[in-house]
């Protein structure tokens, strides 16, 4: 291991430091990073969920100024016209709610008949104050981040898939997870958090550990259609979604927070860059591949993974 590496390895161990806009700033300068979009992006299509605040606005930001024609999934028609008005004539407003798969149908259908789908992020998110349920009854957080990603992932493979050595490289399918979920297990036997007290955090670290592990699977099932599918982590970033939800720990963490340009810098990085174009089924924060376990009593199995696949089969049903 050479010294940056073992600097940068040093760091994530050290989690405060790798999360917060220190790791950011030390690693931008470590490896003489250039910008995230290393080259135009004209002609690609990018659908994004969870584009209007935070990471999901500054990573569509930046696609759209590289030439990127975005799709963008959001909830609310206001924030997203804003959003749009903002972007320009590149973007297109989708709305509907992950958590309600019936709607997700809705999307993926609008989606795919909006052509070649070239790269996917799962980017929304929310972390929920008390136990809540989708219009099919499922918790909420579930609902919204593993199994409406899960199905519009599925609704949108026939417009991702292409040969392997296709003009423009393989698709690619991005999951935004958290660095929160290097705390939580898979709970085969508790999905949804029925079992015990209802603590959003817990619930909501458990559904991106969930997430990480269905990008797994996806990265096999797609390997030989001509699509690439990674995770990432962006670390601690300022966003609305942390203002609201965790004041505490905004408060705490405030000037160590990163901003959401530096949140979102290696989701676009894995939307465009040529390295993870040659990979699949990795685990990502600030442009390097990191270990999906920390904790020896948090690593799944295939077996258990392949269990989370085929729940989340069921769940969602024959679409």
């Amino acid at each position: 291991m050479d010294l940056r590496a073992a600097l940068d390895e040093a760091m994530d161990l050290a989690v405060v430091p790798s999360f917060t806009k220190v790791g950011y700033d030390v690693r931008r300068r470590l490896y003489g990073w250039g910008q995230p979009v290393q080259r135009p992006l004209d002609g690609r299509r990018v659908v994004l969920t969870g584009a209007t605040s935070g990471l999901g606005l500054a990573a569509a930001r930046t696609l759209a100024r590289a030439g990127a024609e975005l799709a963008l999934v959001a909830r609310d028609r206001a924030k997203g016209r804003r959003v749009l008005a903002d972007l320009g004539e590149r973007a297109e407003l989708v709305i509907g709610d992950l958590g309600d798969l019936d709607a997700v149908r809705a999307m993926g259908e609008r989606l795919a008949a909006g052509g070649r789908v070239d790269v996917l992020v799962h980017n929304a998110s929310a972390l929920l104050d008390r136990r809540r349920r989708s219009p099919q009854g499922h918790e909420l957080t579930f609902a919204s981040m593993v199994l409406g990603p899960h199905l519009l992932t599925r609704l949108l493979v026939p417009a991702m898939e292409r040969a392997p050595d296709a003009p423009g490289g393989p698709a690619r399918v991005i999951w935004v997870a958290s660095g929160g979920m290097y705390l939580q297990r898979l709970r085969l036997d508790d999905l949804m958090m029925e079992r015990e007290p209802y603590r959003g955090t817990i619930a909501y670290a458990r559904a991106k550990r969930a997430q990480v592990l269905l990008a797994q699977a996806w990265a096999e099932r797609l390997a030989e259609r001509g699509v690439v599918v990674h995770a990432t982590h962006p670390g601690w970033a300022d966003t609305p979604g942390v203002a609201a939800s965790l004041p505490n720990f905004r408060r705490i963490l405030g000037p160590l927070l990163r901003s959401p340009e530096q949140g979102a810098d290696t989701i676009v990085w894995l939307a465009s860059a040529d390295e993870p174009a040659r990979t699949t089924g990795l685990f990502w924060h600030d442009r390097r591949p990191r270990p999906i376990d920390r904790l020896p009593w948090t690593r799944a199995s295939a077996a258990e993974r392949e269990e989370l696949w085929r729940r989340c089969e069921v769940l969602v049903g024959d679409g």
